[in-house]
């Protein structure tokens, strides 16, 4: 009795590595062994990135306040207390949005927590 092998989910399996490292480089993306290697480590990378994302963008968006912040004579901790004080609660992305695309509303702010 012939040995009974799944050929159709095995190619299946095959072509899904293959097409997720299309476009990598050299036999990474053509050997399924070397294939299989590269397309887990780019899923560590993405799952590890993704969650990096997000503190990338809260320290680019505290850099972003600080400058603002100190064209208004001010520094991001002493304006950040202040809101606190205040109760104002607009979190650290829209604060860096204003600052950047509207500082004229962002300097009304400062000067509205600063009081």
């Amino acid at each position: 009795m012939p040995r009974s092998v799944n050929a159709v989910a095995s190619r299946q399996r095959r072509k899904r590595i293959l097409k997720r490292a299309k476009g990598f480089w050299g036999s990474r993306g053509n050997l399924i062994t070397v294939a299989k290697h590269s397309v887990d480590k780019a899923g560590q990378h993405a799952y590890h990135d993704r969650k990096k994302k997000k503190i990338i963008f809260r320290q680019l968006w505290n850099v972003r306040i600080n400058a603002a912040a100190r064209l208004n004579n001010t520094t991001y901790s002493k304006l950040m207390g202040a809101l606190h004080k205040k109760s104002i609660d607009i979190n650290r992305k829209v604060l860096a949005e204003l600052a950047y695309s509207n500082p004229d509303a962002f300097t009304e702010v400062v000067k509205y927590a600063m009081q």
